[in-house]
């Protein structure tokens, strides 16, 4: 019988001071897991009374962020504004699905309501390549709240993009996308749907195996192509299911930017470096200056 998962990546950590966050994709051993390109998890933390995660305004091209958030002990909430208008504030539950295309700038920011608390912070912060074809479109965002739930064999799972398990979510795909939190309580167990070109697994708490095979906390499994297999936990657990198209032509990452093309994404660091990029309607007076030394690289 062959093995159940193809690839473990390891995730890198950086210690933000209040919170971590670990990042598996881009890694030099992987650049793309179906439409992902860019997958983060953030805590569970707790940040002192009168702080807040601040995220100052910054640029993307050719590419859709996907913010989603845990419920339970550590949920939080996450205010987004960007440069077209919008203004939400995310939620466990609730995806929020910002489409950057041509170019758009966004921040996020803890809610002025929980910052004399002390805010908390759980969640996943990914970025969907945009397909041929499709990289230049309009900016835009949405927030979906009214997401599939599927309950079966002790496992409840929230379909936040693509069609799995029979559900299919009202969030938009660019391209062929699955995305999904599911949490397995003690003795749980849930199929792993077979139908994405490319599939992996994050365990980002307690336990959980993919056909036998124990999954490492935070790193990201990616599953062998076609093959049925069945999740299940021991003592109850919490993972990631993402993946999708396979995509053929290949995606460069600079800092915040995403393309196909070396030079849009060098004419990208142009405009932003000159304040050529759209304000912030409400965050206009700070923003993130172009680093000299990127913190996300990959295929340049």
């Amino acid at each position: 019988m062959s093995e159940p998962i193809f690839q473990t990546l390891t995730p890198v950590t950086h210690d933000l001071g209040g919170f971590q966050v670990r990042r598996v994709l881009p890694s030099p051993a992987r650049t793309m897991v179906g439409p992902f390109i860019f997958v983060d998890q953030f805590g569970p933390a707790v940040l002192p009374a009168g702080t807040a995660m601040d995220v100052r305004p910054h640029p993307h091209i050719n590419l859709a962020t996907v913010t989603w958030l845990f419920g339970g002990k550590y949920s939080g909430a996450i205010d987004h504004r960007d440069s077209i208008g919008s203004f939400a504030t995310i939620r466990p539950g609730q995806v929020n699905l910002m489409t950057a295309g041509r170019g758009i700038v966004h921040s996020e920011r803890g809610p002025a309501e929980e910052r004399a608390a002390g805010p908390k912070l759980y969640g996943m912060q990914t970025w969907l390549a945009l397909p041929d074809g499709r990289e230049e479109i309009d900016p835009a965002f949405e927030q979906q709240v009214n997401l599939p739930l599927i309950e079966s064999n002790g496992a409840m799972a929230r379909v936040i993009m693509g069609t799995l398990w029979g559900e299919t979510a009202p969030t938009t795909q660019h391209s062929q996308t699955i995305y999904a939190e599911i949490l397995l309580a003690p003795d749980g167990a849930i199929p792993v749907d077979v139908s994405a070109d490319e599939r992996a697994v994050m365990l980002v708490g307690g336990d959980a195996s993919v056909d036998g095979v124990a999954l490492s906390l935070y790193s990201l499994a990616v599953l062998a192509p076609g093959a049925a297999m069945k999740l299940t936990s021991v003592g109850g657990g919490r993972v990631m299911l993402l993946g999708g198209e396979a995509f053929t032509t290949r995606r460069h990452a600079w800092w915040n930017f995403v393309s196909s093309s070396r030079e849009r994404i060098t004419q990208a660091k142009h405009d932003w470096d000159h304040g050529r990029f759209p304000k912030v309607p409400g965050d206009e007076d700070e923003f993130i200056p172009l680093p000299k030394v990127p913190n996300t690289i990959a295929n340049l």
